[in-house]
């Protein structure tokens, strides 16, 4: 059974608990998301698995997960890309933000999300058990296709999009 930290608004640890219970209650818990850009910007998304408990055959970020209890966020981000892509690389951290939103399934999705960058040029060996395909495909492309067609991607994939242009602005 996976765990997730629970952490207070200041993404300080205050405990944790069974990943599933976190997300039927709706507790604020860490979690992170991996954005994987080619040497042209394009960005690699993912086809999420059909079998996956939520937001199942939609398209999001190159990967996403949470920390096991006791795990560096960075050592996760990490492990999970391998995990799921069969990339293996530090994605280097760029920034964190809140978010919640209700699921189907009467699921809660309450995380304080770390955001990482990475650059690969290639083609992932994905995990199949954790998503159907990938893509690559440019940030203004994805924006229209975010705004043309919301319901094919992932809640948390607006937000992400929409943090990264600002962060970027900002940096």
């Amino acid at each position: 059974m996976d765990h997730v930290i629970l952490v207070n608004e200041e993404d300080d640890p205050i405990g944790t608990m069974e990943k599933m219970e976190a997300h039927r209650e709706g507790l604020l818990h860490r979690a992170f998301s991996v954005l994987v850009f080619n040497s042209k910007g394009e960005m690699l998304l993912q086809k999420r698995a059909k079998s996956k408990y939520h937001s199942a055959g939609l398209w999001s970020n190159a990967c996403c997960s949470h920390p096991k209890p006791g795990e560096n966020t960075d050592d996760a981000a990490k492990r999970r890309m391998k995990e799921e892509l069969g990339i293996d690389i530090q994605p280097k951290y760029l920034y964190k933000f809140k978010y919640k939103v209700e699921l189907e399934n009467d699921l809660i999705e309450h995380e304080f999300d770390h955001v990482y960058v990475c650059q690969f040029d290639g083609e992932p060996t994905i995990n199949r058990s954790e998503l159907d395909g990938f893509s690559y495909v440019s940030l203004d492309e994805l924006k229209l296709q975010l705004s043309q067609s919301p319901h094919l991607y992932t809640y948390w994939l607006n937000l992400i999009v929409n943090e990264y242009t600002r962060h970027n602005k900002e940096h």
